[in-house]
């Protein structure tokens, strides 16, 4: 069996098991969803969905933010963890969008890299959820699953996405990255996946050994 053959049993597998592909993270807007993704890095969604209320009622608007300062972000931010880098990441970003970008967020991979503080991670899920372009969002959930299905052998991000791009429809790679999260926590975890009730159990080429 191909990589592209596996990717395309995958695919079936989690739209079967996980119908709606959602994003965790909870958002009115793409300023938003840029903002709670940098907030995501090296923190739960769960968490940033308890953060990013007070922080957008305090700062509903582009405008708002850079008219802020980075102390009362930082304080709003506070149990994100690093939320000191976060929020000179959040307050710059949003100058640059203002002042470079006229205040509309960029809609390439390349474009909303060049923003502080936004990764490719970042940039994919602005991209694929808010412009619904191609895109593959290698987090933590996906890359571990790539791995374990075979259609990678890395586990850098940047060649990940690579991997995943060359064997994924490109029409299902967005949705296929937000069912890898759903089917990490609920099944295929780090430590103790649920190999026995796996929907990819039949072609899943690494499974993990129990015993």
């Amino acid at each position: 069996m191909t990589k592209k053959q596996r990717a395309l049993l995958a695919v079936e597998a989690l739209k079967q098991e996980y119908p709606d592909a959602i994003c965790s993270l909870v958002y009115t807007d793409p300023l938003q969803l840029l903002i709670a993704t940098r907030l995501s890095a090296q923190c739960t969604d769960a968490r940033v969905n308890l953060v990013t209320p007070a922080l957008f009622a305090r700062f509903p608007t582009l405008d708002a933010f850079c008219d802020g300062s980075e102390a009362e972000i930082a304080e709003l931010i506070r149990s994100c963890g690093l939320y000191k880098t976060k929020a000179k990441d959040i307050f710059n970003m949003c100058h640059v969008l203002r002042d470079v970008y006229g205040g509309v967020i960029p809609d390439t991979v390349e474009e909303l890299t060049k923003l502080p503080g936004v990764g490719r991670k970042t940039a994919n899920l602005v991209v694929g959820d808010i412009y619904k372009k191609p895109a593959v969002v290698t987090d933590t959930h996906c890359i571990r699953i790539a791995n374990r299905l075979g259609l990678t052998e890395s586990t850098v991000p940047l060649k990940v996405e690579k991997d995943l791009r060359a064997v994924l429809p490109p029409e299902e790679s967005n949705d296929f990255c937000h069912r890898t999260v759903l089917h990490g926590r609920a099944v295929c975890s780090a430590r103790n996946p649920k190999c026995e009730s796996c929907c990819m159990r039949a072609f899943c080429k690494n499974p993990v050994q129990k015993g």
